[in-house]
C-alpha cells in the first residue's frame, strides 16, 4: 500500500489481512468486468475508481474484462464507449480481455462437470422450472431429467453446442442442492441455447454461459486475486465459490469475491435496462445526452474526469447501499471548474442597453482577469462600446430597496467596465422594455484608480457589446428527473417524474474571446454558471451545455418546500380553534395552495406516511395532501392509503371523518372505496355525537349513491 497514513476502507482492510496472512504483493491482481450491454453510467465510475485505485495504490494490474456472454444486448459499439470512458477518467488496464475468449475453456469445463455427475441437460420449459424451483420458504423438488446419464448429458450437450435444438429447448444446470436455503444454489442454470450472432465470436457457438458459470472462472482464468462485486451479488458468493470448487488447482492462486454497496446518486437513473428505455423513447437525445447519468452524458455536460474521481472518493466505499445527493456530485465540479475554468462573458436574456453619453462609433478594448483564483491565468481583452445587451433580469423599473442591480435612478458597475446610472426606458406596444438608457461616469473605469473608480455601488452586472456580441445556442440542462428516487416507489413508473424543464434552448450572446472555442473547452459564464462547448458546436454556430449553476438551486427549492410542509403543519391546528366556517375554508385554502406547489413526491409520501397516526391535525393534513397534491391516491404506497382512510373513519373529530368521507367520494379506485362501505354504512345508521350536519350529508349523499 502507499506509504502515506490513511485511514483503511474495508476493502482495503481485506487486501490488508489477506496479504499478513501470506498472499504475496506479486499475486494481488484487480479487474473492472462490464458487460458490454450499455453506455457506462456513475455508479461504474465508482466502481472503475475503486478497483483501478487498488491497482496505483497496490501497484497491481488491473484488467478490462468485458462479460460478454448475452450476444442479445451487447454490441461493439458499447466496447467502445466503455474502453474510451475509462481512459478518459485517467486509467490504464494492464490486459483487455472478454469473457468470450474462454468460450471453448468453459465448455470443456462443463463438459468435466458432466462427467462428474455434477451437472445435467433439463429439458423443461420455463414455467416449469420455475414451480418446480420452489419458493424462499418452501424447497424446490428435484426436476425429472436430474438423473439423467453421464452419456445422455454428454450427448444432448454436445448436440446443443452444435445447434441441433431451438431456443428454449434444453438448458444445462449444474446439479448442487434443490433444497437449498439459497435459491441460486437450486441447481442454477450454467448454458443456454441461443441461435445469436455475437459481436467477436461471430455465429461459431449456438450455446452461451450464464453469468454466474463465466465471471468467476473467468476471474479464474486472469488470476485475479480480489473480485469485488456489487452488494446484490452476496447471495451469488456460495455459487461462485461452488464452481470454483469444481476446476480449483492448488497450485494457482483462488479468487475470492467481496461486496460493497451501491451509492445511488438522486434525481437520477442508473439501471441500464431504464436509461436504455430513456433513449429508445426519446425522452433524452441518445446515450451521451448531458441529463443522462452516464459517463459520456457528463463528459458532454461538461464534468471533467478529475471531478468524477473526486466525487468517488467523497463518497467512499460502503456496506450498505446508500443514496446519494445529486449536489454531491454538483459540489465536486463546482469545485474543479472553479480553479481551471476561465470567466468571461455572457447574456442569455438580453435587452439592449444605451449609454446615452458614450460617443457614438467610439470602442475601448478593456483589460478582463481570466481567473482570480489562478494567477497564472492572466487577462485578456473584452470590447467595449455604446450599445451593449445585460440580462433582463438584472433591471426593473421600479425596484425594492434590497435590489441590487439596475433601476432608474440609482447606480450599478458594468463588470471590467464604468459605473452607470438608469436614466428611463423604451417600450414596445405591449409595455415590454426594449431599450434602457443610462448614462455613464467617465472616471469610474475599473482598476484605473481614480476616486471615482473607487465608488462603491449597490452591485455589478456582466454585459456584451452588441456590435462584437457571438450568438450562441446556449442549452439549459436541469435534473432530468423532479424526485430524488424515481425508480424507488412500487406504485409509480419512473417515467412519471420525467422533468418537462430538463431542457431549454436559449439563444444568448457571448463576448468576441470565445470565438476559437472548442468542444469540451470549459467557461465561466461570471454570475450564471459554468458552461462547455458542446459537440455540435461549428465555428458559424456556437453551441454551450450548462454544466452546473455558481449555487445549488435545488438545495434552495427543496429547503423551500420543506419550510412550506412544516408552516402547514402548524396552521393545520388552528383549523380545529376558529369558530367560523369561513376561517376554515381559508386556512385550508392557504394550505391547499402550499401542498400544490410542492414538486418533491418522496417529501409528499413522506409527509403523508409520518402524519398517519391518532393525532386529528396529523390526520387531517394527510387527507388535504390526498386531496390538493398533484398526485392521485393511488400514486401513494396502498397500505398508507388504506391505513389513513381507516383511522380518518374513527377519528373523534367530524373535520376528520367529513375530509376522509369527501376524499373517498371522489377517489378514482373504487375497488379502495368499496372496503370502507361497511364503515361508511355504520357511521350513517349510528353518526357520532359529534357529527357536523356536513358529515351527515356527506354520509347520506354516499350511503344513496
Amino acid at each position: 500500500m502507499a506509504s502515506e497514513e490513511k485511514s483503511l476502507n474495508f476493502i482495503e482492510q481485506i487486501i490488508e489481512e489477506d496479504v499478513k496472512s501470506g498472499l504475496s504483493n506479486t499475486k494481488l491482481r484487480f479487474r473492472f468486468p462490464p458487460e458490454p450491454n450499455g453506455y457506462l453510467h456513475i455508479g461504474h465510475a465508482s466502481s472503475i475508481a475503486l478497483n483501478f485505485g487498488l491497482g496505483i495504490d497496490y501497484q497491481s494490474p488491473v484488467n478490462l474484462r468485458f462479460d460478454d456472454t448475452n450476444p442479445e444486448k451487447e454490441e461493439q459499439e458499447f466496447v467502445d464507449a466503455i474502453k474510451k470512458d475509462v481512459e478518459w477518467l485517467g486509467y490504464k488496464w494492464a490486459e483487455e480481455c472478454y469473457a468470450s475468449d474462454y468460450f471453448q475453456q468453459l465448455y470443456d469445463w462443463a463438459v468435466l462437470l458432466i462427467k462428474k455427475d455434477k451437472a445435467y441437460v433439463d429439458s423443461q420449459s420455463s414455467e416449469e422450472m420455475a414451480i418446480q424451483k420452489g419458493t424462499p420458504t418452501t424447497p424446490g423438488t428435484d426436476s425429472p431429467y436430474r438423473n439423467r446419464s453421464v452419456e445422455e448429458n454428454l450427448d444432448l450437450f454436445e448436440r446443443m453446442k452444435n445447434g441441433e435444438f431451438e431456443a428454449g429447448t434444453h438448458i444445462l444446470r449444474a446439479k448442487i442442492d434443490m433444497k437449498s436455503t439459497n435459491m441460486l444454489m437450486r441447481d442454477p442454470i450454467m448454458y443456454r441455447i441461443l441461435h445469436k450472432h455475437h459481436h467477436r465470436t461471430g455465429d461459431a457457438w449456438k450455446i452461451y454461459p450464464m453469468y454466474d458459470w463465466a465471471h468467476g472462472q473467468s476471474d479464474y482464468l486472469e488470476q485475479i486475486s480480489h473480485s469485488f462485486c456489487t452488494l446484490e451479488f452476496l447471495p451469488h458468493r456460495e455459487l461462485y465459490d461452488w464452481f470454483l470448487d469444481q476446476i480449483f488447482d492448488e497450485n494457482k492462486l483462488r479468487p475470492k469475491q467481496r461486496e460493497f454497496a451501491r451509492r445511488n446518486l438522486s434525481h437520477t437513473v442508473v439501471s441500464k435496462r431504464k436509461l436504455q428505455q430513456l433513449v429508445k423513447e426519446k425522452h433524452v437525445n441518445g446515450w451521451d445526452d448531458p441529463r443522462m447519468s452516464t459517463i459520456s452524458g457528463l463528459r458532454r455536460r461538461g464534468y471533467t474526469a478529475a471531478s468524477l474521481r473526486n466525487f468517488a472518493n467523497t463518497i467512499g466505499i460502503a456496506k450498505r447501499d446508500n443514496l446519494i445527493n445529486v449536489s454531491v456530485l454538483e459540489f465536486c465540479i463546482r469545485e474543479d471548474l472553479n480553479k481551471i475554468a476561465p470567466r468571461v462573458m455572457a447574456v442569455l436574456d438580453p435587452v439592449k442597453l444605451v449609454i446615452t453619453n458614450y460617443p457614438e462609433g467610439k470602442e475601448e478594448w478593456l483589460e478582463a482577469e481570466n481567473n482570480q483564483e489562478d494567477e497564472n491565468a492572466g487577462f485578456r481583452k473584452v470590447p467595449f462600446s455604446r450599445n451593449l445587451y445585460i440580462e433582463r433580469e438584472d433591471f426593473l423599473e421600479e425596484a425594492p430597496a434590497k435590489f441590487f442591480r439596475l433601476t432608474l435612478g440609482k447606480e450599478v458597475r458594468l463588470k471590467n467596465a464604468y459605473i452607470i446610472k438608469g436614466e428611463s426606458v423604451i417600450k414596445d406596444e405591449n409595455g415590454n422594455i426594449t431599450e434602457i438608457h443610462v448614462t455613464y461616469d467617465t472616471d469610474s473605469l475599473s482598476g484605473s484608480g481614480t476616486e471615482a473608480s473607487q465608488r462603491k455601488v449597490s452591485g455589478t452586472l456582466h454585459w456584451v457589446s452588441i456590435k462584437h456580441a457571438l450568438e450562441a445556442e446556449v442549452r439549459l440542462y436541469d435534473r432530468l428527473f423532479t424526485d430524488e428516487a424515481p425508480d424507488s416507489y412500487k406504485e409509480k413508473n419512473f417515467l412519471d417524474f420525467v422533468n418537462p424543464n430538463s431542457l431549454e434552448i436559449v439563444t444568448g450572446y457571448v463576448e468576441p474571446s470565445l470565438s476559437t472555442a472548442q468542444n469540451e473547452d470549459k467557461f465561466q459564464f461570471q454570475r450564471l454558471g459554468y458552461f462547455t462547448v458542446d459537440k455540435d458546436s461549428t465555428p458559424s454556430k456556437l453551441v454551450f451545455n450548462k454544466t452546473v449553476g455558481l449555487k445549488d438551486a435545488w438545495e434552495e427549492k427543496g429547503k423551500k418546500e420543506e419550510n412550506s410542509i412544516n408552516n402547514s403543519l402548524k396552521e393545520i391546528n388552528k383549523y380545529f380553534k376558529v369558530e367560523t366556517k369561513a376561517e376554515r375554508i381559508a386556512i385550508e385554502s392557504a394550505i391547499g395552495d402550499n401542498i400544490k406547489n410542492i414538486s418533491s413526491f418522496s417529501l409528499l409520501q413522506n409527509s403523508l406516511k409520518k402524519n398517519i397516526n391518532n393525532n386529528k391535525a396529523s390526520l387531517l393534513f394527510s387527507q388535504f395532501i390526498l386531496k390538493y397534491s398533484n398526485w392521485k391516491s393511488t400514486d401513494f404506497e396502498e397500505e398508507d392509503i388504506k391505513k389513513l382512510y381507516s383511522m380518518s373513519l374513527k377519528s373523534e373529530s367530524t373535520y376528520v371523518r367529513s375530509k376522509a368521507l369527501l376524499n373517498l367520494r371522489d377517489i378514482e379506485n373504487e375497488d379502495l372505496r368499496n372496503q370502507f362501505s361497511d364503515e361508511i354504512l355504520k357511521l350513517y345508521s349510528n353518526p357520532p355525537k359529534n357529527a357536523s350536519e356536513r358529515e351527515i350529508e356527506i354520509l347520506s349523499e354516499m350511503v344513496k349513491k
